[in-house]
């Protein structure tokens, strides 16, 4: 190599190794979408649907509450979410029984919620279970007999262009990490990926910065979550609750720093059960968590 050349060369990477690594990081991820979920507002949809809008959220993420309003006129919630501007990220389609008696309703309810989000220009629903009782840890079978109930509905949704996702979720079965690994594995990925709630999967036990990566080829959507635990001035060593961004315990920075490493383009949803403290309002949490994500250059 010339000296002219070598000169050059040395240059343009010391000009390169002088960008501020934020710019660097913010240029990396742009293709991850941020949205946020309505369950904050408890049931006030068309509140949460213009003060999401409001914060510059590009998504939202609705629940199953919304279907019996709505499933006869969806045109006039699809208006509300395009005048505002927001895609239906996802739908809390609820929860995936396996007892034989009430298999079939199930998936029936679950393939009526797709038809309905299709309606709505959306693409994916969530499914969650409440089988866990008396805290009693599932069985290998168990579990895969839910995965195998899941992919039956993931199978039929596909006719609408819905993709069927799973939530792992503290108090059921999917709660620690070995739990959702089962499940993961006995997934047909064809039919149902991962939503994966760092925040759930933090208090379950697990590293939700490492699921990223362990999980990278089925995951389709995350919950962007914090968790207080435990909660200040409990002696409950073992309690919890969900607070705004950064106001926990979850590394959601490594969290980013994974999905950027793995390329991630999808939806990650903030969400928040419901207000921390009675003397906030959903807005002002939505507000805290886009601060935060501000912070990380994620908004």
């Amino acid at each position: 190599m010339k000296r002219r050349e070598f000169i050059q060369n040395s240059a343009a990477i010391a000009a390169v190794s002088f960008l501020p690594f934020k710019n660097l990081f913010e240029s990396a991820q742009s293709q991850i979408k941020i949205g946020y979920s309505a369950i904050t507002w408890g049931g006030k949809d068309v509140q949460a649907i213009s003060e999401i809008a409001s914060l510059g959220y590009k998504g939202i993420q609705l629940r199953a509450n919304s279907f019996p309003i709505y499933k006869d006129k969806p045109q006039e919630l699809k208006d509300l979410l395009d005048k505002a501007g927001l895609t239906l990220a996802m739908f809390s389609s609820g929860n995936v029984e396996i007892a034989a008696d009430k298999v079939e309703a199930s998936i029936d309810q679950h393939v009526k919620h797709a038809e309905f989000v299709s309606k709505l220009g959306g693409k994916a629903i969530q499914l969650t279970n409440s089988l866990r009782k008396n805290n009693q840890v599932p069985s290998k079978e168990e579990l895969v007999h839910l995965a195998e109930v899941m992919n039956e509905i993931g199978g039929k949704t596909k006719a609408f262009g819905v993709q069927t996702t799973y939530h792992n979720h503290m108090h059921q079965w999917g709660e620690t990490p070995e739990e959702v690994d089962v499940i993961v594995n006995y997934l047909n990925p064809d039919n149902v990926k991962l939503e994966l709630d760092v925040a759930h999967y933090f208090q379950g036990g697990g590293n939700p910065a490492e699921a990223v990566l362990k999980f990278r080829k089925v995951l389709h959507t995350l919950h962007i979550k914090d968790v207080e635990a435990p909660i200040k001035g409990k002696d409950d060593p073992k309690s919890y609750k969900f607070v705004e961004l950064g106001q926990g315990k979850v590394n959601l920075n490594e969290v980013f720093q994974n999905l950027t490493k793995i390329k991630f383009s999808g939806w990650a949803i903030v969400e928040l059960d419901g207000v921390p403290s009675p003397d906030k309002s959903p807005l002002q949490c939505a507000t805290t968590s886009k601060e935060f994500l501000k912070g990380i250059g994620q908004m």
